[in-house]
């Protein structure tokens, strides 16, 4: 697959469907799988392996997928991570490919994401899909105790130790804590790896430490929500409705962003006759 440096960090990208010069509308994809959000994850992660979006979207639109920053086969940075980061590399991607606006599909973790783009850049932002956006109590919890462990263990064991671990398997981020969230990047990048074994520990300690702005609140993490309900860009919003994808995070939405649509159908109706359908029929508006 091709790639492009974004922002700095080299990007693993694909263009699914028509080509970008065909005039098919182009859809810029924030891929779900919290920390590890790749390409694939669009048919393997959660719900999205049994509806078939990208099938469907791709017959009609140019889909513009890649591996988040610090997933798959994307690189990283050591620094403070931000919504703002991971933003600015979908943009890039699109400074990349000479695409001046884009409809934007986010699924899970991709949800803020997505919103931050919308937020940021709303001049380059068409329709928004929301699909079983990540947020609630539950996950907020989840997300800050996986930083946490990872500090500890970083802490105790030391940066070298880290990326030990990281080599002993393929086990991401969120099925071992401990390997962190730069964990893919310690597993194939030698460079990468010799460069954060030798950064200061106490430095690296506040990293982590302000990676946990990222979940300041209970629900979506993102633009804050008087932002988003200054965000006037059509959104359809795909509501999950587990620990890690609150039903209180899509009726949050809802209630935020001024030209929202709420899909009134639970993950179980949500299925690869009914889904592709309802957002094709949004999109296509």
């Amino acid at each position: 697959m091709p790639t492009a440096v974004c922002d700095g960090i080299e990007t693993r990208y694909e263009v699914l469907g028509p080509d970008l010069d065909s005039g098919a509308p182009p859809l810029l994809l924030f891929s779900p799988g919290g920390f590890d959000a790749t390409i694939e994850n669009w048919s393997s992660f959660g719900i999205y392996a049994r509806l078939g979006l990208l099938d469907a979207l791709g017959a009609r639109f140019a889909c513009i997928a890649f591996d988040k920053r610090e997933s798959g086969r994307s690189g990283g940075r050591v620094e403070p991570l931000t919504w703002e980061a991971y933003a600015r590399q979908g943009r890039d991607l699109l400074d990349h490919l000479g695409i001046e606006r884009a409809h934007l599909l986010g699924g899970c973790i991709g949800c803020s994401i997505a919103l931050q783009f919308a937020e940021t850049w709303p001049e380059r932002t068409d329709r928004l899909v929301l699909y079983s956006p990540a947020g609630g109590p539950h996950y907020r919890k989840t997300q800050i105790g996986r930083l946490r462990e990872h500090a500890g263990f970083a802490s105790a064991e030391g940066l070298a130790r880290v990326v030990a671990l990281a080599r002993e398997g393929d086990a991401t981020y969120a099925q071992d804590p401990r390997l962190g969230p730069w964990a893919s990047v310690l597993r194939r990048d030698e460079g990468f790896a010799a460069a954060y074994v030798d950064q200061d520990a106490a430095r690296y300690d506040e990293i982590v430490a302000r990676c946990l702005e990222l979940f300041p609140g209970d629900t979506v993490p993102g633009p804050r929500a008087e932002r988003l309900m200054e965000l006037h860009r059509p959104a359809l919003i795909a509501p999950g409705n587990d620990a890690s994808h609150a039903l209180s995070a899509a009726h949050y939405l809802r209630e935020c962003l001024p030209k929202a649509e709420l899909w009134d159908a639970l993950p179980p109706e949500q299925t690869a006759e009914t889904a592709p359908q309802r957002v094709l029929a949004f999109l296509e508006q």
